[in-house]
């Protein structure tokens, strides 16, 4: 590359630089050979002359040296414009990147071609529109049939340590400097990807679960660098996820949500003057882009010629197809020019990746470098762009989006023929709903931010439908109208729910306050402890037993739903929130047995000595539930089973704590006014259905030793006290840990379980290809097995499955894999029980949220996962079954 300058005021600028930049004195002393042809007024620079026989890396920082300070001298002589300064810049970034790529390559694999590794760039370097003292925001790409590699290293190995070599070779430095910083933050979920990723995996990522922000910044990605050939493929496969072929005014609000977001986490830089933020701030480099942006993503779809990387090209296309006013056009490109220019002199100054206007002497320094006499003089200059454009994008800011939601065609363009029906029979007010006044007024203040939600929801056409359903059950809208017209970010949420989640959508129709409670960003943090949960639960203004039931069920339903959300936002661990959901059961259990308790002893009193235990029993005893998990339970009672109760209306102990225990069932599982708890099952108990609710823990223990059979003592094993006084889950605990531990009948456990399983199998089937729980080789067969060698061995006894299993394979007792097999098949049901309760294979977006949750880079892994995790359970059923088929313990 090369760059050449003539002109006799080259000297001048050169004297600017080293009065009022630091980093250009250095390099002007650093550079003897480049200051005495500035000073001479001509310059012919050779980036490929220099350094021809130091490393790659070396090389490098001497050629961006010598570049950064030739192009700012030309810059401040005016003698290279933006378009030339920006490219000149991007041609550098490109060619360092492409010979860091293939160095990194080579040192690995000598003799090796560069090929099956691509960088993709995004941002001002995707659009040759580089800073001054940018950083670089690739992803790196990788075709695992053609990337070089080592004998027996993977190929997904290889290409992360090839990217980091290229991300040490630019950004290291010595006393030369550096070539390039380099972020890699913009490639999909950052947080838990490698920082390469298979090109294929990108692909599916982009083409089912990127999020809004992704879609700009790929209007300016272009394969820079390394493998172009991939990097092109790869753009051609997502084309379609980035320009939509209809008329895409849900854009319009994605970017405006987004600059929203952006003016409030830099709120300090947002006003006009000292500290103001030149690229974030309103009125700043940002919003000329996004102005752009957001007109290309909703007409560039249909109209090739507006796709333009560089923004002021872009603009340029957006007059010609007559989408912009050419005055406008033009008061757009010359604030942007200016605004880049004066960004350029501030990080001129120090080298840094700085976008804010200086405060004081320092304001006074830069306005020096640009050629005025002080910072007041550059504020001038500066005030009427940024004005010109904050007035240009806030109008931008929803107009659209109100205009098309007024419009027919428009609507039916946006919508599709069915959507735009049901929005006709809204504003007709076919439903209550939407009938009054009021509700139509709320109905017309959201449409504009509400219907661009649903289009670019995962699944438009199930959100719009079950949004028709929500309106169809409510007695009013206008709340949650209201709501979601004041807090725009939720409706985002709402439709992923409605997208994804059939369960949570029938919750909100049935009670749609419980959007509500998402408004905070607590709800996305794990739900309190047991005692905090008990707590909030008790502290509503409820005058009667009745009020109770009803306060408890709206806190249970408003912590359920959050839970739930919490997994469609992808916030939340299915680990953590099974947990969670487990919490809120046993709070809501110690709350409303207590209730319970009292309400009843106002008629029958008390029996000295004596009182109800709840022993919870399967996922329940385990802390682990799903969203749609029943609460397995046995009711228990200490004390003499022939004692008394005390009040008006006495009661013998079997008879008083029988009655109670089906009031306890009722306010666990009774729908009030305020919706229905949980399905209570009460089956596990002593003889069954057959046996009494409730009996005494004498008379459990003695079953228990004597006479339960082997599926009785597996149940026992992930039983847990969720209600009692201290002393009497002390008690309990002895007499479970008593029969676990030996005092119980032999009997041929592997027998029997294999027997109950093969029962549990024709008597209740998968419900479908995706059951985690009752497919061959899921978590019943898991638990079957953890189940029989606890009893088998006497080890390993522990309500939570996870720490029982961690205990066996301690012991030698369980292979290395079944911890991790078990938190896999958790997190697919947790997930599933949401999204895909059914167990059927969903639709793509769906399966795309479901490989997030897990971890998983695309749907396929998931399903080979839930294949290796079954045949590993499969295995060690087998294993566990064909020893001793009669042993007994």
């Amino acid at each position: 590359m090369i760059v050449s300058l003539d002109g006799e005021i080259l000297g001048t600028a050169a004297g600017r630089a080293r009065a009022h930049s630091p980093f250009l004195a250095m390099l002007l002393d650093r550079e003897p050979e480049l200051s005495a042809q500035i000073a001479g007024g001509h310059v012919m620079l050779d980036l490929q002359a220099i350094a021809p026989g130091k490393s790659t890396a070396g090389r490098l920082r001497l050629q961006r040296r010598a570049l950064a300070l030739t192009v700012a001298i030309g810059d401040l002589a005016g003698l290279l414009d933006l378009t030339a300064v920006t490219g000149a810049l991007t041609r550098f970034a490109d060619s360092a990147l492409d010979q860091a790529i293939a160095s990194a390559i080579v040192e690995r694999t000598p003799g090796a071609e560069p090929v099956g590794f691509a960088a993709i760039a995004l941002g001002k370097q995707g659009s040759h529109e580089l800073n001054y003292s940018s950083d670089i925001d690739p992803i790196l790409l990788y075709d695992p049939a053609t990337l070089p590699c080592r004998p027996r290293e993977e190929p997904n190995e290889a290409a992360v340590r090839i990217g980091r070599r290229v991300v040490e070779l630019l950004q290291a430095r010595d006393a030369d400097g550096y070539v390039l910083r380099v972020d890699l933050r913009l490639r999909p979920s950052p947080e838990v990807t490698p920082i390469a990723l298979s090109v294929d995996a990108a692909i599916g990522y982009y083409e089912s679960q990127a999020l809004p922000w992704e879609r700009a910044a790929f209007i300016r990605a272009r394969a820079a660098a390394g493998d172009v050939a991939l990097g092109q493929r790869f753009l051609d496969a997502v084309r379609p996820f980035v320009w939509r072929r209809s008329l895409d005014y849900g854009a319009l609000g994605e970017i405006n949500a987004l600059t929203r977001r952006i003016r409030d986490h830099y709120a300090g830089g947002q006003a006009f003057g000292p500290g103001f933020d030149l690229k974030r701030g309103r009125g700043g480099i940002r919003e000329v882009e996004f102005f752009a942006q957001g007109l290309q993503l909703i007409h560039g779809g249909r109209d090739p010629s507006l796709r333009a990387p560089a923004t002021r090209d872009a603009l340029a296309a957006l007059e010609a197809a007559g989408l912009l006013e050419a005055r406008d056009g033009a008061i757009l490109r010359d604030a942007y020019t200016l605004l880049r220019t004066i960004e350029h002199r501030v990080q001129m100054v120090d080298d840094r990746q700085t976008h804010l206007l200086p405060t004081g002497a320092a304001l006074d320094n830069v306005a020096r470098l640009h050629g005025l006499a002080q910072g007041e003089a550059l504020l001038d200059l500066l005030r009427p762009s940024v004005a010109a454009v904050a007035t240009r994008y806030d109008a931008l800011d929803g107009d659209a989006a109100t205009a098309v939601t007024r419009d027919p065609a428009a609507l039916t363009a946006l919508l599709g023929e069915a959507g735009a029906q049901r929005v006709a029979a809204w504003r007709a007010g076919t439903y209550p709903a939407v009938r009054s006044g009021a509700a139509q007024t709320a109905l017309e203040a959201v449409l504009p931010m509400l219907l661009p939600a649903i289009v670019r929801a995962p699944v438009p056409a199930a959100a719009m439908q079950r949004f028709d359903a929500m309106l169809e059950r409510m007695p009013s809208a206008i709340n949650i109208f209201r709501l979601l017209e004041a807090r725009p970010g939720l409706a985002t949420l709402l439709v992923q729910i409605l997208s994804h989640a059939p369960p949570l959508a029938d919750e909100l129709g049935r009670r749609p306050a419980l959007l509500d409670g998402l408004v905070d960003a607590t709800a996305f943090d794990p739900v309190g402890s047991v005692g905090e949960l008990a707590l909030e639960m008790r502290g509503g203004d409820a005058p009667d037993y009745g009020a109770i039931l009803d306060h408890v069920r709206r806190v249970v339903g408003e912590k359920r739903f959050a839970l739930g959300a919490q997994i469609i936002a992808g916030r939340g661990d299915p680990l953590a929130v099974a947990a969670g959901y487990a919490r809120v059961a046993e709070a809501a259990t110690e709350v409303l047995t207590a209730a319970t308790v009292a309400a009843f002893q106002v008629a029958h009193g008390r029996i000295p000595g004596s009182e109800l235990i709840i022993l919870a029993l399967g996922r329940f005893g385990g802390a682990a539930l799903t969203h749609a998990s029943d609460l397995d339970v046995i009711y228990l009672f200490t004390g003499e089973f022939s004692a008394t109760s005390d009040g008006a209306k006495p009661l013998g102990a079997t008879l008083y704590y029988n009655r109670l225990a089906q009031r306890v069932t009722a306010a666990l599982s009774v729908a009030t006014a305020a919706g229905p708890l949980y399905q209570v099952d009460t089956r596990l108990r002593p003889q069954g259905a057959q046996g009494p609710l409730a009996v005494s823990l004498d008379s459990f223990a003695r079953y228990q030793r004597e006479e339960a059979w082997t599926w009785e003592h597996m149940a026992l094993t992930r039983a847990r006290v969720v209600f009692g006084s201290p002393p009497a889950r002390e008690a309990v605990g002895e007499t479970i840990a008593a029969v676990l531990n030996g005092q119980r009948p032999e009997r041929p456990i592997v027998a029997d379980a294999v027997r109950m399983r093969a029962e549990m199998a024709s008597h209740k089937p998968p419900r479908g290809p995706l059951d985690a729980k009752l497919l061959p080789g899921g978590l019943v067969d898991l638990e079957f097995a953890v189940h029989v060698v606890q009893l088998s061995a006497r080890q390993g006894f522990d309500p939570d499955l996870g720490r029982a299993i961690d205990v066996l394979w301690a012991a030698k007792l369980a292979p290395a894999s079944i911890r991790q097999v078990h938190d896999l098949l958790t997190r697919l049901l947790v997930t599933l029980r949401l999204v895909a309760p059914d167990a059927v294979e969903p639709d793509p977006a769906t399966q795309a949220l479901i490989a997030r949750t897990l971890g998983a880079p695309d749907w396929a892994t998931v399903l080979a996962s839930l294949a290796a995790a079954r045949q590993d359970v499969c295995r060690w059923w087998e294993e566990v079954t064909h020893g001793d088929g009669n042993a007994a313990a």
